[in-house]
């Protein structure tokens, strides 16, 4: 979850980082940096670490994915 952090609030590279596609959905639920789950037709994409951690990302509140650290992320995410 921490890797995924990095990733979706722009502390990596965007050219190293491996891209997880956000959702472009305007639902009123949830946070504002959801991500988009892609359909796998073979079981080789479902298990790729961007299909796997999409359901705990979203299902994060939305003052957890919001920190502004990293720190800050760590001890929000053992609270929840």
């Amino acid at each position: 979850m921490i890797e995924t952090f990095k990733i979706v609030s722009g502390k990596y590279d965007s050219m190293a980082a491996p891209m997880i596609p956000g959702s472009h959905s305007y639902i009123t639920r949830g946070h504002d940096l959801r991500l988009h789950k892609s359909r796998a037709e073979y079981d080789l994409r479902k298990y790729f670490f961007s299909n796997r951690v999409v359901n705990v990302c979203n299902s994060l509140q939305g003052h957890v994915i919001n920190a502004d650290t990293v720190n800050c992320f760590k001890s929000l995410l053992d609270k929840f």
